[in-house]
């Protein structure tokens, strides 16, 4: 909150247009799917997630306050789950954590039964729609994810599928207030931006299979691809 205060203040000062990243949590544990920009959302307020959730939803609140006092020019994205290379290995996040657990041939960590859903947009997608959103005239917030949903459980059999076929997933209990659903609804984006991802979930986890093997000098145990050009 106090971050966001201070860039927003600084960007008023300067006549910058302001970009705040905010994140598809500002809908909590959602009871609608697809999530649209009009949800206000389901989010327990005193939950252990509740930092963060409330905190993008000040952020956002604040942005707009700073456009309709101070005129500034303000640019909202709600970032759904996104994946890529040179993502920190310990954060995590679930699409970096099966990678690296599966290069080290260990059991999937998977929360619960895995039923939850979440929806993986590639990096390269969502710099392009940040782009798109700064060089548009949008001044609502704007969903950038990829709207193909997918379970927790089936992501960890593609992975083993892909590296190791004899993994095993390890289940532990679901975190309090763990969203069941994550799937954005990019019309928006679509109407406002010209913009929708690019990347399928495999050719995605394929470049990051590849950028973790480098990051953690991990050989390759797949057949080499021939490039034609």
């Amino acid at each position: 909150m106090l971050g966001t205060l201070n860039m927003l203040g600084l960007a008023k000062r300067c006549g910058a247009r302001f970009l705040l990243a905010s994140t598809s949590e500002v809908y909590g544990d959602p009871l609608v799917s697809p999530q649209s920009e009009t949800y206000l959302g389901n989010v327990n307020c005193t939950g252990p997630r509740a930092c963060y959730d409330e905190g993008k939803r000040i952020a956002e609140a604040l942005t707009f306050d700073y456009h309709r006092v101070h005129g500034l020019e303000v640019r909202v994205a709600r970032i759904f789950n996104t994946y890529g290379p040179r993502m920190a290995i310990n954060d995590g996040r679930v699409v970096t954590s099966f990678i690296h657990q599966a290069l080290r041939s260990e059991p999937l960590t998977v929360y619960g039964d895995g039923s939850q859903t979440r929806s993986f947009c590639y990096v390269d997608d969502l710099v392009a729609g940040l782009l798109a959103l700064m060089d548009s005239g949008c001044l609502q917030p704007v969903n950038l994810g990829n709207p193909v949903e997918i379970s927790v459980a089936e992501l960890a059999q593609r992975i083993i599928a892909r590296l190791n076929p004899h993994l095993t997933v390890s289940h532990h209990p679901l975190p309090v207030d763990d969203p069941r659903q994550r799937r954005p609804d990019i019309s928006r984006a679509e109407h406002e931006l010209g913009w929708m991802p690019k990347v399928p979930l495999e050719e995605g986890v394929a470049r990051m299979v590849a950028a973790l093997r480098v990051q953690e000098a991990i050989p390759s145990a797949e057949p080499e691809m021939a490039v034609v050009t």
